[in-house]
Formats: structure tokens, sequence, C-alpha cells
């Protein structure tokens, strides 16, 4: 069975992939006293946060476009590309942020996790590209994937400054 799924809907995939990040970096940056850590997960948390209010600025877009031309018509094209459905995957069987972090982590598991979504993220948003509607949207895709390999960068360094 083909599941499909339009352009909205894989943007409200798209925040609440964000918002699951955010919310996983604001629970991680609690866990420790250290501030350094705290500070750069909390860092993380905000960007997280600007990405997902990117996808919904993207997804109301879309919603308004549809209304002017035809009330009737579809939010956009199907999608079943093979690599947005694998990241699909990936997302729909993790674990609420929550529900990851027990609060007994220390910084290594933090960061290993960390990075393990921030290229889970990459997977799905590399997929996501090719069904933007515009060159705009492309590029918007292209911000964002170059701000979670930042993320990746920033919690390598960490990581090497307490090794």
């Amino acid at each position: 069975m083909d599941v499909e799924f339009n352009a909205v809907e894989i943007l409200e995939i798209a925040e609440r992939i964000e918002q699951n990040g955010a919310d996983f970096y604001q629970k991680a940056a609690d866990i420790f006293d250290d501030t350094d850590i705290s500070r750069t997960l909390l860092r993380l948390a905000e960007w997280e946060s600007k990405h997902e209010s990117i996808f919904s600025n993207m997804r109301r877009q879309i919603l308004e476009s549809v209304k002017k031309t035809d009330a009737n018509k579809s939010f956009g094209e199907n999608l079943s590309d093979a690599q947005v459905m694998a990241g699909l995957a990936v997302f729909g069987i993790r674990p609420e942020p929550g529900d990851v972090l027990s609060g007994r982590e220390n910084e290594a598991d933090i960061i290993r996790v960390a990075i393990e979504r921030e290229k889970d993220s990459i997977v799905f948003y590399t997929g996501l590209k090719g069904f933007a509607h515009s060159e705009e949207n492309i590029q918007i895709i292209n911000s964002i994937i170059e701000e979670e390999l930042e993320h990746i960068r920033i919690l390598n360094r960490f990581r090497g400054q307490r090794d």
C-alpha cells in the first residue's frame, strides 16, 4: 500500500520535527548544571524553534495560495518519494523528547543522541527539498540543512573540548 502526503502535511511534519528538537534541547539543557553545555543546548533549542516558525510560514503560504486560486484544489501534489518516506518512518518511530531523556545522561550521551537526531533531520529535509514548490522554498530548506549541519559541528566541537 502506497502512503502519500501532500505538501501541507509534509510541512506539518517538519514543524513537529523542529518542535521535538527544541523540546529535546531544552530538556537536555535542564539536566546539566554546567553553564557551557546548558548555554549551547539552549542556543540549539532557539534555532530549532526558529526553523519551526519558518516551516509554519511556508505551510501558511501554501494554504493561502490554494484559497486564492481554487477552494477545491488539492494542497499540492501528493508525495511518495522513497527518501521522504524513509525520513517519515524514522520520525514516526521516534519517542517524544521527554521519553528519550531520563535525566541521568552524561554529556557524551546527550551529544551522541543530539547528533543522531540532527543527521535524521538532514535526511528528511534533503528529501523534502525535492517537493518544494519554488526556488525560494528550496533555498530556505537548504539554509535549514546548513544550520542543522552547523548544529552537528557545534556538538562535535563541544565533544572535542570535553575529551
